[in-house]
């Protein structure tokens, strides 16, 4: 067990779920148990954590508080301004579909200076799970959303999750969101999590080619900043520049992102656990803010909340064990828990295997085919 602690006691950035209601879509893949129930989140509750975060953000100015899962538009222009209201000096953010973008939202946006990042799968026949409440396909009313972000000037970027992650069609999915402009691009390999249970087994293999495929076209147009790609190449920069090759949390303690559920309930490290129950975690919850101060409860984490320490313990033995743990850092506890049984100390998951594994070895394999 390491010395140093495992978790700061002060985050970058906080999670706020300011309805579980995701309207009109019902993504196939989606994890969130409540989505079609419409719980918003009281202004009290949002109120108890602007607190802590405003002293957090006084000393950080780049803190961060993200609006996400439901749809945070959902939740109606003037409650969430209601709910943003206690809150300074913090950078905002909103995470959406954009299915309910109109030109009163995209004022708002800007009225509150609100970073936007849009979740779209890349061109309309990637887009197969992404349905609306009636089974309808949901891209053109998100396309119409965006389209109104760009009739306004809003800078956006996008989150995408990729279901089959065939390298044929890497160089399309790419150029579709260059075309877009988007300023930053996310790629999420469809994960087991929540509700969404049975995902095929990863195609390592397959995985590493779309990567490396997807990196290809991004170094012929490299007109977006593309994370994944971004992790991998920053990893060998520090190796190369003989820095540790261990990146947080193995060399400082982890961000214990803090996600806060519309009730107030705190789930730290991973935010697709809120909503869910186990027989020995409870809801694994480490308190709730209209009970104790956010800033005590994830300072007091690790003793607050049981399943945390059976993660580090799959951490640790990660640590042990993966020959790419230096750029992984271990499994994240959601994908943990959902495909090993209700534990958090297995080890490797699909997860691991399609977006870490397959993404060291695609990029790298990518870097080494451009060596000049």
């Amino acid at each position: 067990m390491l010395s140093i602690p495992r978790l700061s006691a002060v985050p970058g950035s906080v999670i706020m779920q300011p309805t579980t209601q995701c309207l009109p879509l019902d993504c196939t893949y989606c994890y969130l148990p409540f989505r079609k129930l419409k719980h918003l989140m009281a202004v009290a509750v949002a109120a108890a954590v602007a607190g802590p975060v405003n002293r957090w953000a006084a000393a950080n100015p780049g803190f961060e508080v993200v609006w996400h899962g439901g749809e945070p538009l959902a939740t109606g222009r003037d409650h969430l301004a209601a709910l943003m209201a206690p809150f300074k000096g913090v950078n905002h953010s909103v995470q959406t579909n954009a299915a309910l973008m109109d030109d009163a939202w995209c004022e708002f946006l800007h009225e509150h200076d609100m970073r936007v990042g849009v979740s779209i799968d890349g061109p309309e026949d990637m887009n197969a799970h992404r349905v609306t409440l009636a089974g309808h396909p949901g891209f053109r009313v998100t396309m119409r959303g965006i389209e109104r972000l760009r009739h306004h000037g809003i800078p956006y970027s996008a989150i995408a999750v990729v279901s089959d992650p065939d390298p044929a069609d890497a160089a399309r999915f790419y150029d579709f969101f260059a075309e877009l402009g988007v300023s930053t691009l996310g790629v999420n390999v469809e994960e087991e999590e929540g509700v969404n249970t049975g995902i095929k087994a990863g195609d390592g293999v397959r995985a590493a080619e779309f990567w490396a495929a997807l990196a290809d076209s991004w170094r012929a147009n490299p007109v977006i900043r593309l994370r994944e790609i971004q992790r991998v190449l920053n990893f060998a920069g520090a190796v190369l520049g003989g820095a540790a090759v261990e990146p947080a949390p193995t060399t400082a303690p982890w961000d214990p992102m803090p996600t806060i559920s519309y009730d107030g309930g705190v789930i730290m490290l991973s935010p697709e656990l809120a909503g869910f129950t186990d027989p020995r975690f409870g809801d694994f919850t480490t308190g709730n803010v209209l009970k104790d101060g956010l800033d005590a409860l994830v300072a007091e984490a690790d003793q607050r909340t049981p399943w945390i320490t059976e993660f580090w313990q799959g951490v640790d033995t990660c640590r042990a064990t993966c020959p790419a743990f230096a750029f992984c850092g271990g499994a994240h506890p959601a994908n943990r828990y959902f495909e090993h049984d209700g534990r958090f100390d297995g080890t490797r998951t699909r997860y691991c295997t399609t977006s870490k594994i397959a993404l060291l070895e695609g990029v790298t394999r990518h870097v080494r085919d451009h060596r000049p």
